[in-house]
């Protein structure tokens, strides 16, 4: 008897492994610019969070919809308070990243195309640090921040 072949496995696995979707998510609201089946992967994989990364992608084209260039990040007056330390431009980019990891790999996929062009758009406008101060580089914990942490910001 032949094998089976990869390409029939999988199929029949379907495109989420053993964790596919219920026919119900389709019908949930789209996430931004997302196409339906990763909005629906999103919703699936992580309830509640999907309308959070829509508010983070909106975040993160009202920054870079400014007018003027190059853009300076601003930081947050509060960054206790997890509401305000989204107004840094940075802290939501660390949150789209957190979240990236976190889905199933076809909304990871979506979610990382759209990350790539708003990230070229980011690096385009705003202007790098020659020499960022050393808390830049790390976090408290030791695990190394973004290389959008290590942009111009309006106080320096």
């Amino acid at each position: 008897m032949p094998r089976r072949r990869p390409g029939a496995l999988r199929a029949e696995r379907g495109t989420y492994g053993d964790r596919r979707p219920p026919a119900w998510t389709r019908a949930l609201p789209p996430v931004d610019r997302l196409p339906s089946d990763a909005a629906a992967a999103a919703h699936w994989a992580r309830p509640g969070r999907a309308d959070e990364i829509a508010d983070l992608l909106s975040r993160y084209r009202t920054f870079l919809r400014r007018p003027g260039s190059p853009l300076l990040l601003a930081p947050s007056p509060c960054p206790a308070c997890p509401g305000c330390a989204r107004d840094d431009i940075a802290v939501v980019r660390d949150e789209l990243a957190d979240l990236h990891r976190a889905l199933p790999p076809v909304a990871r996929t979506a979610l990382g195309r759209v990350l790539r062009g708003l990230d070229a758009q980011f690096r385009r406008r705003t202007l790098p640090e020659w020499d960022p101060p050393a808390d830049r580089w790390a976090d408290w914990s030791g695990r190394p921040l973004g290389w959008w942490h290590r942009r111009v910001y309006e106080d320096t």
